[in-house]
């Protein structure tokens, strides 16, 4: 994952919670109820979130997938490859139980 793509969603998202909960609090109303001003803020950034960063995290989640599939298919390992390693397991294990003369 691109760390910048998800450093800006992450600040583009903050910057849509605390940019309308400060101009609520200049309002009298909200003054006396912070707490509703951080409710009414928080709805907005949703809203602008939902509205203006599509692109945004349509980045970080694309980047989330590519990251997720090359860990996948670093460890992905076929049928045959695993049928090999059982196979090599069991001859390793029965060389090694025959006597030294035998060897």
């Amino acid at each position: 994952m691109r760390a910048r793509s998800a450093l800006v969603y992450t600040v583009l998202r903050l910057l849509a919670f605390v940019v309308p909960l400060g101009i609520l609090l200049l309002f009298p109303v909200f003054q006396e109820l912070p707490w509703l001003a951080a409710v009414f803020a928080a709805l907005i950034g949703l809203s602008l979130s939902l509205l203006f960063l599509r692109r945004p995290l349509d980045q970080v989640t694309g980047d989330l997938a590519e990251r997720r599939e090359a860990r996948r298919a670093a460890n992905r390992r076929t049928g045959a490859e695993r049928d090999a390693d059982v196979e090599d397991a069991v001859v390793d294990a029965a060389t090694d139980d025959r006597p030294a003369t035998e060897r």
